[in-house]
């Protein structure tokens, strides 16, 4: 595989915020892994876009957990498995709140701050946008 190819692939990763890549090319397979333990979970005080299909009812004071990439969205780690995180819920730092799937590949989103889930503003499958809002959270 020529050297440019494997930049492309590189910069493509650090573009769409993946931590792993995998490709086969005429008969040739590569892996590319960054050496990071997870991708962050951007979270800001800033208005975010809500999926059409579910309303945001954002509170003066609250948090937004946002996609680190694009990819799909899921509540559970397995079909018909309990979700992760319900509306209500309190979640610490480290607490996974989903999965977002990236080119085959399962990325557990966690949380980076301590609150009760308000809302959730995705639905189970739906396919996010890097930095798209996925919950809303009440600091404690």
């Amino acid at each position: 595989m020529e050297l440019e190819k494997l930049k492309e692939f590189i910069e493509f990763m650090n573009q769409n915020s993946l931590c792993e890549l995998e490709i086969e090319e005429e008969g040739k397979r590569i892996r590319l892994k960054k050496f990071s333990a997870e991708q962050p979970v951007v979270i800001s005080h800033s208005q975010g876009g809500a999926s059409p299909a579910v309303k945001e009812e954002k509170k003066e004071g609250s948090l937004e957990i946002k996609s680190p990439m694009v990819g799909t969205f899921y509540r559970a780690p397995s079909p018909g498995a309990k979700p992760y995180v319900e509306t209500g819920d309190i979640v610490k730092p480290g607490d996974v709140v989903c999965i977002i799937e990236a080119m085959k590949l399962m990325n557990e989103i966690k949380s980076e701050v301590e609150g009760k889930i308000a809302q959730v503003l995705v639905e189970n499958g739906e396919p996010v946008e890097f930095s798209r809002t996925l919950f809303l959270i009440e600091p404690l």
